[in-house]
């Protein structure tokens, strides 16, 4: 789990850093600490976070600010807000803040936060793959599209690609019901992906910007209707 700490006052960051490294002490947790906003917009736009604490009340760019910088990013990465001001509750609904924490940060409140997302981060679908004699666990909302090459798969993620011997056609039948479509005889995509169609193209949200691939003639069709009933049931 990679976890930011992002506070003007460094007092409160090692009190923090401190607290989360001796409750996470068990589980696999990275934790980096910020002082300035855009130095955490800017590792964020490298390796994203699962769990962001943000000081509100900061100098240059204020924690509401930061929030919704990084909505434009992503809306993924757990926010919780370090404050003693109940008054931003509102503020934080806008960015989907997930607590706030009243500073010094209680040890039984931030086990609360924890707990949370750790549960929430057991509930994903992960797919386990083998490469180069290793067992890898991959979120599958971390893929980006399957493509097959001769007798293997190259799988493109967010954060890398990772090539294994594979048959697409059997993670057509495993990924079917976690909402992944065959488009083309080369290609298996996460409908989540998916942005736009243009004629027999359909673009995808990729890694560093979009990407086109081919949609077959014989899948096009299914595909509209793919995107209808995911759409539809990601709305209620």
């Amino acid at each position: 789990m990679r976890i930011a700490v992002c506070d003007d006052e460094e007092q409160y960051r090692i009190q923090l850093k401190a607290l989360l490294e001796k409750i996470g002490g068990i589980l696999d947790t990275e934790i980096d600490t910020f002082s300035n906003g855009e130095w955490l917009l800017d590792a964020f736009r490298k390796n994203s976070y699962d769990i962001i604490f943000l000081d509100i009340e900061m100098p240059e760019m204020d924690g509401i600010t930061l929030a919704r910088k990084i909505r434009e990013i992503s809306d993924k990465a757990n926010i919780v807000f370090l404050t003693g001001h109940v008054e931003y509750a509102l503020e934080g609904y806008e960015v989907n803040a997930l607590r706030y924490l009243t500073k010094p940060v209680q040890t039984d409140k931030l086990k609360e936060v924890m707990r949370f997302v750790g549960e929430k981060n057991r509930n994903k679908k992960q797919l386990i793959i083998k490469e180069d004699g290793e067992e890898i666990l991959l979120d599958i909302d971390e893929i980006i599209y399957m493509e097959a090459q001769n007798q293997n798969v190259l799988i493109h993620t967010k954060k890398k690609n990772h090539l294994i011997r594979y048959n697409l056609g059997e993670y057509e039948e495993e990924l079917k019901k976690d909402g992944f479509f065959r488009i083309h005889r080369g290609y298996l995509i996460p409908l989540s992906k998916v942005k736009k169609l243009v004629k027999n193209d359909v673009i995808l949200e990729g890694r560093d910007g979009d990407i086109t691939l081919p949609v077959s003639r014989n899948a096009l069709k299914s595909l509209k209707e793919a995107l209808y009933a995911f759409v539809e049931s990601e709305a209620f």
